[in-house]
């Protein structure tokens, strides 16, 4: 029966997804601790970091706080993947970690220190992730509505200074699209008193990019003029409506936008525009 419930079966397929992904990401992870544990045996390092260690978990209690995850719950992964990462470099784990502890001492690294293959393992781990247009198929399968809900959230999160003052009135009454080309996703988004809305109604100009020149945007990595003047950005419609929103993103107070969530953006970004040129075979 449960099977059979509307709306489920899609939902689950998203969270298969979702898993997928984290199982992927662990990988990668581990992959790039071997080649982290290569570069510490040239120079001689040997042992763990702990307060590279907790910084990192540091980090995750409050990216996770800011997104609505348990501090405890995001710790706990980055404990995981901590574990896994020292097994991976033969170190010592603790319990705590994800691992076994061991009886002995901490264990000096004995991977092979074949020092030209040092870049090009970092590029074959990126190029091992997709371009976004393979998420597309998943990404269909999510709800409209619940796209809707996500980016009314990040919308109130981002923008919530201009929200709270007057910086959003041309919005009022407006329907300004976005369009994230290479996922197939569409969305036009109204202001509606306080709030930005997404909206089942044409739009009167869009934006349309790719998702990691969006995110390059967003994340403070790349200037909205730069984009447009390179057309890796495209603006239809109506031309005013949709140079305002940009003189908007121009001019947001990124100082006042959440920590964890400029972390988020800024880690994102640098993230998506490596994984690009990896994927493209530039340096």
């Amino acid at each position: 029966m449960v099977e059979r419930t509307p709306g489920l079966s899609p939902v689950r397929l998203a969270i298969d997804g979702v898993d997928d992904g984290l199982v992927v990401l662990l990988a990668a992870r581990a992959r790039l601790a071997q080649l982290a544990g290569r570069l510490k045996a040239q120079a001689g390092i040997s042992g763990r970091d702990s307060r590279r260690e907790l910084r990192v978990r540091q980090r995750a209690e409050t990216l996770g706080g800011a997104l609505g995850l348990s501090p405890g719950v995001a710790s706990g992964v980055l404990g995981v993947a901590i574990g896994e990462a020292c097994r991976a470099q033969g170190l010592e784990t603790d319990l705590d970690q994800g691992g076994q502890a061991t009886t002995g001492g901490m264990i000096v690294p004995t991977m092979q220190t074949h020092t030209s293959s040092t870049p090009s393992s970092a590029q074959s781990l990126l190029r091992l992730v997709p371009p976004p247009k393979r998420l597309a198929p998943l990404l269909k399968a999510v709800p409209p509505a619940l796209q809707g809900r996500l980016l009314e959230r990040a919308m109130a999160k981002v923008l919530a200074g201009p929200l709270a003052g007057d910086a959003l009135e041309f919005m009022a009454g407006r329907r300004l699209g976005i369009e994230v080309s290479d996922l197939g996703l569409r969305w036009v988004v109204e202001l509606q008193g306080e709030r930005l809305l997404v909206v089942d109604a044409p739009a009167e100009a869009t934006v349309r990019g790719t998702a990691t020149d969006l995110l390059l945007l967003a994340g403070r990595l790349e200037d909205a003029d730069t984009l447009f003047f390179q057309r890796r950005l495209v603006l239809t419609g109506d031309v005013e409506l949709g140079l305002t929103a940009r003189n908007l993103l121009d001019r947001l107070p990124w100082e006042k936008v959440p920590l964890g969530l400029r972390i988020a953006l800024n880690r994102g970004a640098r993230f998506a525009q490596a994984a690009r040129s990896a994927y493209h075979g530039k340096d």
